[in-house]
């Protein structure tokens, strides 16, 4: 079946199950401030397993934890666990207002943090049994529930709790020196600082050098006078900061470093543990991103054992996954786009490539772990089509792969600890969401929840879902369509385009709504057509598809967005006279480079947080897709926003957070800048005090200002 077969199923589908008695009006408001609550599908919250074979948890009404069991078909099968006000009698409980996320670390006992502390509540004594005191100001908390320790950071340096007491690790941080957290910018699939060993006796952690990097001024005007604060932000091409790893040992109380070598400016990533904690294993990733060595190093010395394998790209890296060590066994699992899609390579422990375990046409995400019998490896991908999510399963001895999940959506699972079943969470345009437990076969254990549709009753438009071909005339581009609920074929509507076209993002998908934003709805409601493209260069789509922006950023992209309005144009019901594009971030710089390098395409833009010159960038993200200034310099020029301002026609506003950390103000001050030498007028507004992104009640604001500015330019 076709891409737009297929498609055009789902909008059927979808079309149907929304139309019956819309009466309600979907307002700008509700859209934004309701769309991860009311009007987000119902879901079964903190639902997670326990530490016992098919049992599984959640909460109810923020007041009370429920158990469940999977195999049980008694009525009274959920088994009320924790009440909050079981809970009153913790010390300072007075700030408890609802109940706390709580994890288990056996079969009877789980975890949770309050005011300073971390209990363990016993459910079978149903009293608090232990707790460990960490300092209020405790920030990246990492539980180990094996030993009882907690290691945590305050401010810069590194501490553990356990029954000795609260132990400080480092004793340098600050003046540039950061112990326990991310690095790289959270690049690489690196979300923590702290690793735990396999059975909990070290603890590994980043340890940041950023004295050396330049300081880039925030100012804070909530302080008489505003105050400056100073952030460690570097540019593409210029000093990055240094990282090393720390290895503590927890009864020796003593620290070492892995001695991961030169240059200093490299990425130490996906950091894993060996199952007898001997070893060590980091991917080390040079500056221009395009050669990884996969590292094992001692733990006592700190000496590099040997390099595993290397991986080696004319383009770039982009190792996003730990290795996963499978059970009982010498050998593990790594993930990979060496061979163009994103695959699962089987190794033995010495690095010898036993084979290649998945050859798909599609991207592997991430591995979930192995079935109870250890045959089996669970995995998520995309599947075929490229736009959902699922769940499945490949036998280790033949590679034969299956789909578990089965059911066409986007899927979020969790694995059992036992490996026996799946809790499984998916929607799809026909399907809001649908929350069941799977075995590991894909076999329906138990349904928990089937939720309605909250946009039921309301005014909405059909949200069609297809493809068309890039501009290179072969390959396939996601499209989304949303047309208002009113929607006549012989009418003449205005459009806008929101843009995002960026790597590492994927805007459409088969699940609730198609991803989509609700104010695209309301102001499709409005009488607009809201049409967005998933051009080249986004992801989740191969190597080639990603890769085909490599070192000039915003050009092909370029290309695909105008094929998009050419599918536009075709269309009878389309007024081609009044077209506006809207994106955040890189969908700002698309929206700014469509402004100015295709000038009479669209009569209004608005550009959020736009990066206008890739030389004011992180270097991180910047470097792996441009490489630096200095060694792509016809890139950097080409891609340039400051090149083109004279070359604008429509109307454009550019908005812009004040204390923005990831675009830096920079960009969008020195574009206004340009336009005032040059004489060009433009619209511009400020968030005072907000980042990136503009969140909670201000949001409103922000899309009211987006969404009326384009309303009014559009009706002259």
């Amino acid at each position: 079946m076709t891409l737009l077969k297929y498609a055009a199923i789902f909008t059927l589908l979808f079309l149907t199950e929304i139309s019956v008695s819309q009466d309600k009006i979907l307002t700008l408001e509700d859209a934004v401030l309701k769309r991860r609550t009311e009007l987000n599908p119902q879901t079964i919250k903190r639902l997670h397993w326990t530490e016992k074979p098919g049992q599984y948890c959640f909460s109810e009404k923020d007041s009370f934890y429920t158990m469940g069991q999977v195999l049980s078909n008694t009525t009274n099968e959920l088994v009320s666990l924790l009440a909050l006000k079981k809970l009153m009698n913790l010390p300072d409980s007075s700030n408890l207002k609802r109940l706390p996320s709580i994890s288990w670390i056996g079969p009877n006992d789980f975890s949770f943090y309050h005011n300073g502390g971390l209990y363990l509540y016993d459910t079978e004594k149903k009293k608090i049994a232990k707790a460990l005191i960490y300092s209020p100001k405790a920030a990246n908390k990492s539980f180990a529930k094996k030993t009882l320790q907690l290691a945590y950071t305050v401010d810069d340096n590194l501490f553990v709790s356990n029954i000795e007491g609260e132990q400080l690790i480092t004793r340098d941080g600050g003046n540039g020196i950061v112990n326990g957290q991310a690095v790289h910018r959270y690049e690489f699939g690196i979300m923590k600082g702290i690793f735990w060993s396999t059975h909990e006796n070290y603890i590994a952690f980043y340890r940041k050098d950023e004295s050396m990097v330049a300081d880039y001024p925030l100012v804070d005007i909530s302080t008489k006078p505003a105050t400056l604060n100073s952030i460690k932000y570097p540019m593409a091409g210029e000093v990055s900061h240094h990282v090393t790893i720390g290895i503590y040992d927890v009864k020796a109380k003593k620290t070492i470093f892995l001695k991961t070598g030169e240059p200093k400016e490299q990425y130490l990533t996906n950091i894993a543990w060996g199952p007898n904690e001997k070893f060590i294993y980091v991917a080390v990733l040079n500056r221009d991103q395009n050669h990884l060595k996969f590292n094992k190093y001692d733990v006592i010395t700190g000496e590099l054992i040997t390099t595993l394998f290397e991986e080696k790209d004319e383009e770039y890296v982009q190792p996003l996954n730990p290795m996963f060590w499978l059970k009982n066994s010498n050998q593990f699992i790594w993930n990979s786009r060496r061979d163009g899609y994103r695959q699962l390579f089987l190794y033995e422990a010495n690095g010898k490539l036993l084979r290649k375990l998945t050859n798909t046409n599609w991207d592997v995400k991430d591995v979930l772990g192995q079935d109870k019998s250890g045959k089996n490896l669970l995995f998520t991908g995309t599947g075929e089509k490229g736009s959902e999510t699922h769940v499945f399963s490949v036998e280790l001895k033949t590679g034969k792969i299956t789909n578990i999940s089965k059911i066409e959506g986007t899927h979020r699972l969790k694995l059992s600890p036992d490996g026996n079943f799946l809790i499984d969470q998916y929607s799809s345009l026909i399907t809001a969401s649908e929350t069941r437990i799977l075995n590991t076969t894909g076999k329906i254990a138990k349904s928990l929840l089937n939720s309605e549709n909250p946009l039921t009753g309301y005014k909405i438009g059909s949200n069609e879902v297809f493809s068309i071909k890039a501009a290179d005339n072969k390959t396939d581009l996601f499209c989304r369509m949303i047309k208002p609920h009113d929607f006549d074929t012989l009418k003449k509507y205005p459009a806008l385009v929101y843009v995002y076209n960026g790597p590492g993002v994927q805007l459409i998908t088969n699940s609730y709504v198609s991803g989509a934003p609700l104010w695209m709805h309301e102001f499709a409601n409005r009488g607009y057509i809201v049409f967005t493209v998933d051009g080249r260069g986004s992801s989740n789509r191969g190597e080639e598809f990603e890769q085909a922006t490599f070192r000039n950023l915003g050009n092909i992209e370029i290309e695909d967005q105008l094929k998009g309005v050419e599918y536009l144009k075709s269309l009878s019901y389309i007024n081609s006279d009044k077209l506006a594009v809207h994106g955040w971030s890189y969908g700002g710089f698309m929206t700014t480079s469509l402004m100015l390098r295709s000038p009479n395409t669209f009569k209004v833009g608005v550009a959020g947080g736009p990066v206008i010159d890739w030389k004011y960038y992180e270097i991180m993200y910047t470097e792996r897709y441009m490489d630096t200034p200095q060694t792509n310099p016809k890139g950097y020029e080409k891609s340039s926003l400051l090149n083109y301002v004279e070359n604008l026609e429509g109307k454009l506003l550019m908005i812009h957070g004040t204390v923005d950390d990831v675009v830096v103000w920079q960009h969008s001050l020195d574009f206004v800048e340009t336009c005032v030498s040059k004489g060009v007028q433009i619209d511009y507004f400020m968030y005072p005090q907000h980042p990136h992104n503009v969140r909670g009640k201000d949001r409103v604001h922000l899309m009211t200002k987006v969404l009326d500015y384009i309303d009014k330019e559009l009706s002259k």
